[in-house]
């Protein structure tokens, strides 16, 4: 069994590269290197990558180009698309919401989080987005996922929802 990826050590890649796009190391239009290089850079498994890379494109720093890859948009992309608020104020306002819950025992240890659908539904964004809110939660250490049940509120104390 090969090693495991600590938590959230994509959000750490994400950084990264978030860095070199604001920094201008990574210019807009140019090519984000590929899955592989990246994995190989990082020593992470694709997967990793992939999860860091999806953090940007919702944030409107690069975007997919079929059969090119990713390149780092434009200030005028980044504006142009659809709706008030970015993508990632709204996983990160959900997250916060439901953090909220939590904290205040709104949401006590064991109890299942809303479905991604549900927020979906409820706050009318993308299932992405709604994942990534997940994520961020779990990234905090306040939620654990049970793979085919959902994912619950975590106890502080033994670590399980």
């Amino acid at each position: 069994m090969s090693a495991r990826t600590p938590w959230g050590t994509y959000h750490q890649i994400a950084e990264s590269l978030r860095s070199r796009i604001t920094s201008g190391d990574l210019a807009p239009g140019a090519s984000v290197p590929s899955e592989s290089a990246l994995g190989q850079e990082f020593g992470v498994a694709r997967s990793t990558v992939r999860r860091a890379l999806a953090e940007l494109e919702t944030e409107r720093l690069i975007k997919a180009l079929p059969g090119t890859g990713r390149v780092v948009c434009t200030d005028e992309e980044r504006k142009s698309a659809p709706g008030n608020e970015a993508p990632q104020a709204q996983y990160r306002r959900i997250a916060a919401e439901l953090r909220g819950r939590i904290i205040s025992g709104v949401l006590s240890p064991g109890d299942a989080l809303p479905s991604e659908s549900a927020l979906v539904r409820e706050y009318d964004v993308s299932r992405g987005t709604a994942r990534q809110a997940l994520s961020e939660l779990e990234g905090m250490g306040l939620v654990v996922a049970v793979h085919g049940k959902g994912r619950f509120v975590k106890d502080a104390e033994t670590g399980t929802g």
